[in-house]
């Protein structure tokens, strides 16, 4: 029983971190995507009733 890293066992431990990276990057530009749609709406709510 050795404990050598190897590229295999490498890779496979830094390839969930990447993974989780990216839905980490996805779910706050959905986030972003998301605040600025319902600050266009709530403008638009506030400029109707405004009128």
């Amino acid at each position: 029983m050795t404990d050598k890293i190897t590229p295999d066992t490498a890779a496979a431990r830094t390839k969930p971190a990447t993974k989780g990276k990216t839905r980490e990057d996805r779910l706050k530009a959905a986030l972003k995507a998301n605040m600025a749609k319902r600050k266009a709406q709530a403008k638009a709510r506030s400029a109707d009733t405004a009128d």
